[in-house]
């Protein structure tokens, strides 16, 4: 099905959830002022410290608990707001980190004004109107996505456990949500050899270079006995010296992913060999660190689609089916935890690529500002439906079980 036939159901609109969407409306003008400054100012690598700022600022300001510093990321945060006793408990994720030399490239700046935009009307709703089924708001501020993952860790101390369904926003070239993505296993590889003259005493030295490039055609040849969706890639990440000294330290950076998990576990036992062959090689030894582990996603596609409905009745753009091509992210650690969706809503023209200098460029359009408002009603009406409905979050919750499996 191509997608100008593609098409979803509008999630079903009562006074009470027009009201929400109305209530973001209203908050238009100060999300997209939130969203700019958090685009004029790029940060990165778990520095995020004006965005980590603004967002739990405002978050303190409407009423939320918020706890800052989380898993040794000074500017992850946890925020919650509870309504009445039981109910669901409804986390809301957002990133805000750029990427060094590009900025703003991924559109995340777009995505915490989005988040507590949502937040925040559900808040009003229940604050003003009386009858509203209990539910409680736990806001997740999760830094260096690009870089660290600072969801790993905050999953490793005990972060998202206390959620029932976790939702997220991204901008995109259409409004679509994920069916996939591709687990990530990235490396750091340092070898240690043994510096000697280049032209004087050849043979007393020990190439760790030569490691690193043995390592680099490794790869090369395991590419051909490795499932489709497996991608390999590479690159020095120092230099190691001049041309007539034998190098006694070269350092490198792979980064293995797969559809699933399985298949990259797999992958990465033979890499761990092509490593140590290139050690052996080369006469040299090695260290080898893990850097960050991205798990692929566990879709729940009822999630997927009540998103969508809420999209669609919002009028957000470029209404698509999920993407065929995918990366890698922390949030599908998350996913393996607790059932969750992003939806991606349509900013940049069909055919952009993430970490472009088209994200960038359009980052502070008239199309980027209404993404912001698009992913907060997306968002909002999609935990408004759960909150009216408890049957939903239970069919959520038996699909992601059967999922896992």
């Amino acid at each position: 099905m191509s997608e100008e036939e593609f098409d979803v159901t509008s999630a079903p609109m009562d006074e009470r959830k027009r009201r929400v969407l109305n209530d973001i409306d209203q908050m238009r003008p100060h999300l997209i002022e939130m969203a700019d400054y958090i685009f004029d100012n790029p940060e990165f690598d778990g520095a995020e410290f004006k965005a980590s700022k603004l967002l739990t600022d405002e978050l303190g300001a409407h009423g939320f608990a918020v706890e800052r510093g989380l898993a040794g990321f000074d500017t992850a945060f946890r925020a919650v707001w509870e309504h009445g006793e039981g109910g669901p408990v409804l986390g809301i994720l957002c990133e805000y980190d750029a990427l060094v030399g590009l900025g703003h490239g991924c559109g995340h700046h777009m995505q915490g004004p989005g988040c507590l935009g949502a937040a925040f009307a559900l808040k009003d709703l229940a604050e003003a109107e009386p009858g509203v089924a209990p539910f409680k708001l736990v806001v997740y501020g999760t830094p260096a996505e690009e870089t660290q993952g600072a969801k790993c860790a905050m999953l490793d101390t005990g972060y998202f456990r206390d959620i029932d369904v976790a939702l997220m926003m991204h901008g995109s070239p259409t409004t679509c949500t994920d069916v996939r993505n591709l687990a990530d296993k990235t490396f750091r590889v340092t070898y240690h050899g043994v510096r000697a003259h280049a032209a004087m005493a050849p043979e007393r030295g020990r190439s760790a270079f030569d490691a690193l490039l043995v390592a680099f055609n490794g790869v090369e040849f395991l590419r051909e006995h490795v499932p489709d969706d497996v991608r390999m890639h590479y690159t020095v990440s120092e230099l190691p010296g001049p041309e007539n000294v034998v190098p006694a330290k070269a350092v490198g950076e792979f980064s293995l992913r797969a559809g699933s998990k399985t298949t990259l576990d797999a992958v990465v036992v033979r890499f761990e060999d092509i490593v140590r062959g290139a050690a052996l090689i080369a006469g040299v030894t090695f260290d080898l660190e893990v850097s960050k582990y991205f798990f692929n996603k566990i879709p729940v596609l009822r999630l997927n689609e009540l998103l969508m409905a809420n999209a669609k009745l919002a009028g957000a753009p470029r209404i698509a089916p999920p993407r065929k091509k995918t990366g890698s992210s922390d949030f599908g650690n998350v996913m393996h935890e607790v059932p969750g969706s992003c939806i991606r809503v349509a900013f940049v023209p069909v055919g952009s690529v993430a970490h472009s200098q088209e994200y960038v460029d359009a980052g502070k359009t008239e199309a980027a500002h209404d993404c912001v408002v698009y992913g907060a009603k997306s968002i909002a009406g999609c935990a408004y439906d759960l909150v009216r409905d408890p049957s939903l979050l239970v069919g959520i919750r038996d699909e992601f079980d059967e999922m896992r499996k």
